[in-house]
This record gives structure tokens, C-alpha cells and sequence, in this order.
């Protein structure tokens, strides 16, 4: 049973793993915007969970809300610490 949950701009949808490692997936709607701006949230996601240490045993979904692309980088990395303490 995966878990469900908002943290700040984030939606984290989270499941035990799997496979051993286990796998992240970075998703940006159009609720975001246009296609340079969902870009740019999924390469900002990327960057600040490549600064967070992850949960090797779980699956973990990053959905991107709005506020992703305009949020300030060290704000966005503080989103992902959080939603890797839960």
C-alpha cells in the first residue's frame, strides 16, 4: 500500500520498493505550464533530490505543483528532506 501526501509544492506518492534499489520518478502536469516550465520543474526536482540522501526501500513519485518553478532552490530542497523523513 502506497502512502499519499502533500509537502509544500510537492505531491510524494511513496510505496515500498520492489526491487532492491529503489526508483523515483519526477512528474510535472500542465497545471504547471507550458512545456519549458514542466522541464524546468522536473530538472529543479531532480537537482534538490540529488542533494537529499534517499530511502533506498522505497518507490517514490515526485508530482510538481505550480509553485515548483518559482520557489526558491534552497525552499524546493528543504521540500524534499521533508518528504524523505516521512
Amino acid at each position: 500500500m502506497g502512502r499519499r501526501r502533500r509537502i509544500g509544492g510537492l505531491i510524494v506518492i511513496s510505496a515500498p520498493a520492489l526491487s532492491d534499489p529503489g526508483r523515483v520518478a519526477f512528474v510535472a502536469s500542465r497545471k504547471v505550464g507550458g512545456a519549458v516550465a514542466r522541464n524546468r520543474a522536473k530538472r529543479r526536482m531532480r537537482e534538490a533530490f540529488a542533494s537529499v540522501l534517499p530511502n533506498a526501500a522505497v518507490d517514490v513519485v515526485y508530482s510538481a505543483g505550480p509553485s515548483v518553478v518559482s520557489v526558491p532552490f534552497d525552499q524546493l530542497v528543504s521540500w524534499m528532506k521533508d518528504a524523505n523523513r516521512v
